[in-house]
């Protein structure tokens, strides 16, 4: 049996969910997001608990157990609170500008960079830090995941884009005669 997949999932009062043969919706007070319904498992919703179990034991079955669960807890908590990752700009002369759905940033570059959020993902800037915000858990990191692309942390000086809670191991450098 699955440890994820067995726990049930409670849903809070607001938010609803509608089991179709191919999709998943749930919607709340933030906004409505839809998951795939694989095909091995089932979902049924018992007062105010959805409960996912598996058809049978096959393989496939059990790898989707878990994941069914999963994809469905973090749509329920996305719509009742957003999902947030935070990153910290580091460097000499490096800058942040904007938010909403778009920021400008200066990174070393001999060009300014944009960055455009897709639809349903909020960016806040704030002095150096820039809080990525949505009620979609895969598409937060994700574009968490594009910003911090446009210039990784290096491990000489710490410069780059790094997240809060990363550790950038340093190097030393060279050594002196």
């Amino acid at each position: 049996m699955s440890r994820i997949g067995k726990l049930p999932i409670d849903v809070p009062t607001g938010v609803t969910i509608t089991v179709d043969s191919d999709v998943i919706t749930v919607k709340g007070p933030k906004g409505e997001l839809t998951v795939p319904h694989l095909s091995d498992v089932t979902v049924t919703l018992e007062g105010t608990q959805a409960i996912v179990a598996r058809k049978d034991d096959e393989r496939i079955a059990k790898a989707q157990h878990g994941l069914q669960r999963a994809l469905l807890n973090n749509a329920v908590d996305g719509v009742v609170k957003e999902f947030e990752k935070k990153l910290e700009v580091n460097g000499v002369g490096f800058r942040v500008n904007g938010g909403g759905q778009a920021i400008d940033m200066q990174l070393g570059f001999s060009h300014p960079v944009k960055y455009e959020a897709p639809a349903g993902v909020t960016l806040a800037v704030e002095k150096m830090t820039i809080t990525v915000s949505g009620i979609d858990k895969q598409q937060v990191g994700q574009v968490a995941a594009e910003i911090r692309a446009l210039k990784k942390p290096e491990p000489y000086k710490g410069k780059g884009i790094k997240y809060t809670d990363e550790v950038v191991l340093r190097k030393a450098g060279k050594a002196g005669k």
